[in-house]
């Protein structure tokens, strides 16, 4: 069974840094790409960061670039979000996902559907 676990999430200032952890079961998380995703009430989701497998390729989305570093240990089955600088605006619940079929980090980040697999969210709220 195929099962995503996010924690990390928390309270902290602008300027602070978190990491998200997103645990899989069920399959080999360096098979497929991986994801992190966030939404806010009212507006689109947005994929944040992806890596993809094999190669460990990632994408960023524009808003995260120089301060989001996604990357994976593959012994733990795990894929971290390094989360710096963080500003008010990153304030949303994050989710990680996988569709089990894609490769790219970018194909995941742009074409992930609400029938694939997700995690139960983790609240990052940046205040001060």
């Amino acid at each position: 069974q195929v099962q995503l676990v996010e924690s990390g999430g928390g309270l902290v200032q602008p300027g602070g840094s978190l990491r998200l952890s997103c645990t899989a079961s069920g399959f080999p998380l360096d098979y497929y790409a991986v994801g992190w995703f966030r939404q806010a009430p009212g507006k689109e989701r947005e994929g944040v960061s992806c890596i993809g497998s094999s190669d460990g390729s990632t994408y960023y989305a524009d808003s995260v670039k120089g301060r989001f570093t996604i990357t994976r240990d593959n012994a733990e089955n795990t894929v971290y979000l390094q989360m710096n600088s963080l500003k008010p605006e990153d304030t949303e619940v994050y989710y990680c996902a996988t569709d089990l079929a894609k490769y790219s980090a970018y194909d995941l980040c742009k074409g992930v559907n609400e029938d694939d697999y997700w995690g139960q969210g983790t609240q990052v709220t940046v205040r001060s």
